[in-house]
C-alpha cells in the first residue's frame, strides 16, 4: 500500500529552535515519470523538492516559493515549485553530456540559486545566492543568514526506497526573538546530522519522528503538527 508523503513539524521547547521533517516518494515519482532524466538530474529534482517543502511550510500566508538553479553547466536549469499547500511540480532542461556521477557545480557549472516568494496577496520578493556552496543545502543556509539574519541547517538525503527514488531532509531553525543560545543549536544540529538516509527517506514518515525522538530525549522535542500531505500540482 503506497504511502504518502507526508511533512513533519516539531518544537526543541528548552532551546527556542523549531524542525520540520520531509519525506516524498510519491510526489518526486510523478514528478520524475515522464522525463528521462540523467541519475545526477534525477538526484538535484529530488534535492531541490525537500528544499521546497521545507521552505514553503515556513510561510505564514497563503502563497507559494520558487526554488530555481541556473547557469551555464549542462544542467542549465532545474526548478520546484510549490504552495502553502504542499502542492508541488517541477522540471529540469539538459542540454549537453552529464558525467555519470556529476556534481552540483558540475551540472549547473557558473549559476545561482533563485528563491522566488509570491503571496497571494502583497508584493513578490526573490533572493538570489551565488552557487559557491558544494550542495544545495548549504547554498541554502547563505540564503537564510542573508535574508532573514537567522541560523539555520538543512540536511538533505536522497535514494531509493523499495527501488522507488524517494527523498528526505530536515530543516532546523532558531525562532525569531527568541534567546537561544549557539552551542544549543550546533548541538542539536550535530545530532540531525547524524540521521540516515533510510530515515528521512522513510516512506513513513511518522516512523522518521519516532525514531528521531526516541534517539533523542531530553532535548524538549514537541510535535507542532503533523500529517501535512504533499500532493503534485498538475
Amino acid at each position: 500500500m503506497p504511502q504518502h508523503d507526508q511533512l513533519h513539524r516539531y518544537l526543541f521547547e528548552n532551546f527556542a529552535v523549531r524542525g520540520e521533517l520531509v519525506t516524498v516518494s510519491e510526489t518526486l515519482q510523478q514528478i520524475l515519470e515522464n522525463h528521462d532524466y540523467p541519475q545526477p538530474v534525477k538526484n538535484v529534482l529530488a534535492e531541490l523538492l525537500v528544499a521546497t517543502s521545507l521552505l514553503t511550510a515556513t510561510l505564514k500566508f497563503d502563497g507559494d516559493i520558487t526554488v530555481q538553479l541556473q547557469g551555464d553547466g549542462p544542467m542549465n536549469l532545474a526548478v520546484i515549485n510549490g504552495n502553502n499547500n504542499q502542492q508541488m511540480r517541477g522540471v529540469a532542461r539538459v542540454q549537453g553530456e552529464i558525467p555519470e556521477n556529476a556534481d552540483l557545480k558540475t551540472l549547473v557549472g557558473n549559476g545561482y540559486v533563485v528563491i522566488t516568494i509570491t503571496p497571494s496577496e502583497g508584493e513578490r520578493y526573490q533572493g538570489v545566492v551565488g552557487l559557491e556552496g558544494d550542495t544545495l543545502a548549504a547554498c541554502l543556509e547563505d540564503y537564510f543568514m542573508r535574508s532573514e539574519q537567522l541560523p539555520t541547517r538543512l540536511f538533505i538525503r536522497t535514494g531509493d526506497v523499495d527501488g522507488k527514488p524517494a527523498a528526505g531532509g530536515m530543516l532546523l531553525q532558531v525562532m525569531p526573538a527568541q534567546n537561544a543560545q549557539q552551542d544549543d543549536f550546533d548541538h542539536l544540529a550535530t545530532l540531525t546530522e547524524t540521521i540516515k538516509t533510510e530515515e528521512t527517506a522513510d516512506l513513513t514518515g511518522k516512523r522518521s519522528v519516532v525514531a528521531f525522538v526516541s534517539r533523542r530525549r531530553g532535548d524538549g522535542l514537541r510535535s507542532a503538527g503533523c500529517g501535512v500531505q504533499m500532493h503534485l500540482l498538475a
